[in-house]
């Protein structure tokens, strides 16, 4: 019986280290794929990001959609309405997206198809304004604008997973500096010309929808030329799939297995809870200095001419830094720029104000965006990319509804003053609670 035994451990230990070198080759050899093919990845991702971004900051950028659902609903509580739609959607897609791909060896066709969804959502809110009016209209509005977070909550685990699978840490700063840079540079003529030369002229008879159907244009192109250079390797290990509710009896674990990653979700909660103002800044500035067309085009521009300067700073700084640092910069800023709107009431400090929003609302989403990528293990990643996006987007759906409807009774002021607190409060639990992920990495 010892011999046997004996000979069992041993088969045991062989098989056990054969198990080992097997795993160990097959991370080498998904290492070199990636370095191997860099430069195609690299191009197609930098392109997707560049023409996709610029399209969705037509849409995000805290002027044109909130200006249109104003103007065709009359209310404050409408656009509030219409903001917590598109967090709502991202609720629960992110979690249904996760456990769609994170058994999968390949994820780029999930990728397509939850892109072209968001997309035809977008397709969706320019033929609306042609199609339709009065009530009809903002109906179909808020509807077009819920399937566009759905989609885009559950497009933005697979996209971030894509992204980790083809680019090394090391570079993905910089992929998203260039690509951020560029992106939102076009974004930013683009917007300065939509706004004098299509919204203020109502184009082609409506010109918020002629601005859509541009961004939904250069947001198909992105995709397609990702689905066209982008070479996916497959992973060495991957989760076995599993039930979407069982994946959600264990966030807890995940959530407490890393303190560091329990408290930067805090963080990002309550800055999603700070964008209660986002919506409200532009109209803000209509009631205090007035806005028309060409206004709505020169604050874009500023907004997003920012976004674009800064992201180049924000990307080599988080390579060279790491992401934490552009994180605590950004609260900053953001706290500085609502500070200036609430008291400095001329064009030129309102056009900084909004530059510097931009700035600083670009280093945080690149900043927490960048940073889920490095917590824990490759094999829970989408999952901890889909509990960030959904913690997000709980805080983010109630927000806009509420600073509508407090906007309405309160005034404009009293929804700048609760995003200061939220920020506050961030910004407290960032410094004293959340350790950079990169240096806990560097030490072991």
């Amino acid at each position: 019986m010892d011999a046997k035994l004996d000979e069992s451990e041993d088969g045991t230990l062989v098989a056990a280290q054969d198990a080992g070198d097997d795993l160990a080759e097959r991370e080498a050899a998904y290492e070199k794929f990636v370095w191997d093919n860099l430069k195609r990845n690299y191009l197609g991702n930098y392109l997707h990001g560049m023409l996709g971004m610029t399209g969705f900051r037509l849409i995000n950028a805290p002027t044109f959609l909130p200006a249109y659902l104003l103007s065709v609903s009359g209310s404050n509580v409408i656009v509030g309405l219409g903001l917590a739609l598109q967090q709502l959607g991202g609720v629960i897609s992110p979690i249904f997206g996760a456990t769609k791909v994170e058994h999968r060896t390949k994820v780029m066709p999930a990728a397509v198809w939850m892109g072209s969804l968001g997309r035809l959502a977008i397709l969706g809110m320019a033929l609306s304004g042609w199609l339709l009016k009065g009530s009809a209209l903002v109906w179909a509005l808020l509807f077009f604008i819920l399937m566009f977070g759905i989609f885009m909550g559950a497009q933005r685990v697979v996209f971030s997973l894509l992204m980790s699978k083809v680019i090394p840490i090391s570079r993905r700063g910089r992929l998203q500096a260039w690509r951020n840079a560029t992106g939102g540079a076009i974004a930013a003529v683009l917007a300065g010309l939509a706004g004098v030369y299509l919204i203020k002229p109502n184009a082609f008879g409506n010109g918020y929808s002629t601005t859509f159907v541009l961004a939904f244009i250069l947001t198909s192109a992105g995709l397609w030329a990702l689905q066209i250079l982008l070479k996916e390797p497959e992973p060495p290990t991957t989760r076995a799939q599993a039930r979407f509710r069982d994946r959600l009896r264990e966030f807890p674990a995940l959530i407490a297995q890393d303190r560091a990653y329990g408290f930067f979700l805090v963080v990002q909660m309550l800055a999603t809870s700070a964008r209660i103002a986002t919506p409200f800044y532009i109209l803000y500035v209509g009631k205090v200095v007035g806005t028309d067309g060409a206004t709505l085009g020169l604050l874009s521009f500023a907004f997003l001419g920012a976004d674009t300067v800064s992201n180049l700073l924000w990307g080599y700084m988080g390579d060279k830094t790491g992401f934490r640092a552009v994180l605590v910069i950004s609260l900053i800023g953001w706290v500085a720029a609502t500070i200036m709107l609430l008291n400095l009431h001329t064009p030129i400090p309102i056009f900084a104000a909004f530059a510097l929003l931009g700035a600083s609302l670009s280093g945080y989403m690149m900043a927490s965006q960048t940073m889920i990528l490095e917590f824990g293990d490759r094999d829970d990643l989408p999952m901890r990319i889909a509990i960030s996006a959904t913690a997000e987007s709980i805080t983010a759906t109630a927000g806009p509804l509420i600073g509508g409807i407090v906007a309405e009774v309160y005034g404009y002021n009293v929804v700048f003053l609760a995003s200061l607190g939220f920020l506050a409060s961030a910004f407290v639990i960032l410094i004293l609670a959340v350790q950079d992920p990169r240096r806990r990495m560097a030490k072991r």
